[in-house]
């Protein structure tokens, strides 16, 4: 995963809020030479996802989904005081206001634990390598451990992490082990969330140390058999599915047994681990949403009970993102907030972790 991935678009960054330190002398290095980690497979342009020159996806949108860098992240550490970020777009730039959509997130280890420390974001239509984009600030000269995540919604063509010159900054050994990919819809992704590092995902991927291989599609997520493609051809140790969320009952009574026979032949003694779909809060009072998602959950609960029976390394947990309070943890009804994904974090980790376990996965 060496060398830049080099492009001839020239656009100029949006300075309207930005935070620039144009008076800082800046050494810029690719964040492909220091250590991109989330990777399925190399890709010719490594911060794309999945090559879609290879795989045929359908449509235009899952083509677009593949190429962004959601879940990807660059691992470095550095003595800087300052660090900042460069970037050039691609073609696909999300125009939504979420900030994680075209934004970076930064967290610094701090005895022995990932703590927040800064971001940033980026016009939602232009770009400029040239330009520096301050992300923390006044730091001391120690030296640090960092994970920085990219824009959840989002084609890089190049990233840069910038610190001041004379400053070290080198790339920094994976400290996550294992490789657990997860597989679904805009939940997997993100969707919503105020900060790149905050999907349920990334999440678990912090608190456990386990490598996450990010793979969600924002509402494409529908168990095609073009996504089988994709996820049999991925070495991992574990996959974790949120395949109920994007489809309706009857698509999921048509399409998950295939699904599963797919993944179990493609990984054989590997564990498969499916997620109910969470509670949509829309559904509250809204009686044709609930009726719908009624209608996935009772789908992907009978038939998951069979599965379950019939293959060994199948397995079916609870999902659950709300505050069970009168208080709302989604941000549009739909997609939980970076507090509801946190709560969806912690539904999931025990069940999880102990699945692996059976497995040797510690």
């Amino acid at each position: 995963m060496k060398g830049i991935f080099l492009i001839s678009v020239a656009l100029m960054l949006w300075a309207g809020s930005a935070l620039y330190a144009e008076d800082i002398k800046w050494k810029k290095v690719e964040a492909t030479d220091l250590n991109l980690v989330g990777k399925a497979f190399d890709t010719p342009n490594p911060y794309h996802r999945v090559d879609t020159l290879r795989y045929k996806l359908e449509k235009r949108r899952e083509r677009e989904l593949a190429r962004a860098s959601a879940g990807l992240a660059v691992l470095f550490k550095t003595n800087a005081t300052d660090i900042g970020v460069s970037v050039l777009f691609g073609t696909y730039v999300s125009k939504s206001s979420y900030r994680s959509y075209r934004g970076v997130d930064l967290y610094i280890k701090q005895d022995g634990k990932w703590k927040w420390a800064g971001m940033n974001d980026f016009s939602a239509t232009h770009s400029d390598s040239s330009r520096v984009k301050s992300v923390v600030n006044h730091m001391d000269n120690s030296m640090k451990e960092c994970i920085m995540y990219l824009p959840i919604e989002a084609e890089l063509y190049s990233l840069k992490v910038c610190v001041p010159e004379g400053a070290v900054i080198e790339p920094l050994e994976s400290p996550f082990r294992h490789r657990i990919v997860f597989h679904g819809s805009s939940f997997t992704q993100g969707i919503s969330c105020e900060r790149a590092g905050m999907s349920y995902p990334m999440q678990f991927m912090r608190r456990t140390g386990m490598q996450v291989i990010p793979l969600g599609f924002s509402g494409r997520c529908k168990m095609q058999t073009y996504f089988a493609d994709v996820l049999a051809d991925v070495d991992a140790d574990a996959y974790v599915f949120d395949p109920f969320s994007n489809p309706s009952g009857e698509t999921i009574k048509k399409r998950l047994m295939p699904f599963i026979e797919r993944m179990v032949a493609a990984h054989p003694g590997k564990p498969l681990i499916f997620q109910k779909t969470i509670w949509w809060e829309r559904s509250n009072f809204n009686l044709e949403h609930r009726a719908a998602t009624d209608a996935k959950q009772a789908a992907s609960d009978s038939l998951m009970a069979i599965a379950c029976m019939k293959y060994k390394d199948v397995y079916y947990i609870e999902t659950d993102a709300a505050t069970h309070t009168e208080e709302s943890s989604t941000a549009d009804g739909v997609h939980p907030t970076g507090y509801g994904y946190t709560l969806w974090e912690q539904s999931i980790e025990g069940p999880i972790l102990k699945i692996l376990k059976k497995y040797g996965i510690e």
